[in-house]
């Protein structure tokens, strides 16, 4: 079985590491009430998606 040789730095393994970020969401505007949500989820403020009503918003 294969073992490394050497113990990975600090160094080497944070450069490695760098691209390891968390996405921020992509939000755009609701066509029907111009609020912000997420993509391709029901707007959270009227209930539309696709220009249906499919949640009943209080």
């Amino acid at each position: 079985m294969a073992v490394p040789k050497r113990r990975t730095s600090k160094m080497k393994s944070r450069k490695r590491r760098t691209h390891y970020t968390a996405a921020t969401p992509t939000v755009v505007r609701c066509p029907q009430c111009d609020e912000p949500k997420a993509t391709h989820r029901a707007c959270p403020s009227c209930g539309t998606y696709r220009g249906r009503q499919v949640v009943e918003v209080d």
